[in-house]
């Protein structure tokens, strides 16, 4: 697909008759009452239009990719998402940092300051003897990777990191350490009515010029 700049250069063309010693002095004559505004050409004295291709730009596609968006107290949701920075940034509300805590061809991002500004705990990760390695807080993604880029997540990694990030957690500090607790299914249901509630309230009320 690409963009075209196109001109449309409309005529107006009136005849006037004017008194004059010469060729030379009617244009002159004429010239002064145009630009006195005697003359003033308006649709009736329309005579035609041209339209002309003055410009051809390419347009960069835009591009998405299938991911996971892993919420707390929710379970995880397949959607579709763009690869530009400022996409991953609203996905995430604010600034993104990055991690590969797998040896699977996947990255997590997640909001940077997600801690340090209090956003809600959402998952554990874990080693691979099963130790917890890390919280993330707040709303992250699970994305695939390509040669040089984040990418869509395949079918099995899809399902894979689902079943894995399936059961929302609660944290429940026991001495100097953490633990994390699945959420019960009755309870996460609950919490996504009453967040779907709070979204709908929050939208924007019908103009009334609208109805």
């Amino acid at each position: 697909m690409k963009k075209f700049d196109v001109e449309i250069t409309e005529t107006l063309q009136r005849k006037v008759s004017v008194e004059a010693a010469s060729q030379e002095d009617a244009e002159r004559m004429v010239t002064q009452a145009w630009n006195n505004q005697d003359y003033v050409l308006d649709s009736g004295d329309f005579t035609g239009v041209d339209f002309k291709t003055v410009g051809e730009h390419e347009l960069a596609e835009t591009r998405t990719m299938d991911v996971l968006l892993v919420q707390p107290n929710a379970y995880p949701k397949k959607i579709s998402v763009g690869t530009e920075l400022e996409d991953l940034q609203a996905m995430v509300g604010g600034d993104i940092e990055v991690t590969y805590p797998f040896e699977d061809e996947v990255a997590i991002i997640l909001n940077e300051s997600g801690k340090i500004n209090g956003l809600p705990l959402n998952r554990a990760i874990y080693t691979e003897d099963g130790d917890m390695q890390d919280i993330y807080a707040g709303d992250f993604l699970v994305v695939g990777l390509t040669e040089d880029d984040f990418g869509s997540l395949t079918s099995e990694q899809m399902q894979k990191f689902e079943e894995q990030f399936h059961q929302p957690q609660m944290f429940v500090r026991m001495g100097r350490s953490i633990m994390a607790i699945p959420v019960p299914d009755d309870m996460v249901k609950k919490m996504e009515e009453k967040a779907a509630k709070s979204q709908e309230k929050s939208k924007p009320a019908p103009d009334r010029d609208s109805l």
